[in-house]
């Protein structure tokens, strides 16, 4: 089992700045993928940005250029978020996977004010 707890969302004005974090405990040998989802009102959830065991990255082509993920140490994974936009505006999630298995965190909201 993996537990992941999401901190940093808060309330921000448009063009400013959040830093996610999710710090994993747990069975956290093995995880592959690590990723931040997010889930507006009434919108269904969608992938943010990912990073790979070994680096690789993705972002979804809405938060290319100011969101940057990164594994700050074995346990935790960041995602700093600039220039931020009110359709930013959403529930977080953490997710990663390990062997074949997502597990997620509880989510922490982002709210941005234009």
């Amino acid at each position: 089992q993996v537990q992941l707890v999401e901190s940093g969302g808060g309330l921000v004005q448009a063009g400013g700045s959040l830093r996610l974090s999710c710090a994993a405990s747990g069975s956290i040998f093995g995880i592959n993928v690590r990723g931040w989802y997010r889930q507006a009102p009434g919108k269904q959830r969608e992938l943010v940005a990912s990073i790979t065991r070994d680096g690789r990255t993705n972002y979804t082509d809405s938060v290319k250029g100011r969101f940057t993920i990164a594994r700050d140490n074995a346990n935790t994974v960041s995602l700093q978020m600039n220039s931020l936009k009110p359709e930013d505006t959403a529930v977080y999630y953490c997710k990663v996977v390990r062997f074949l298995l997502d597990y997620w965190g509880q989510g922490t909201q982002v709210t941005v004010s234009s």
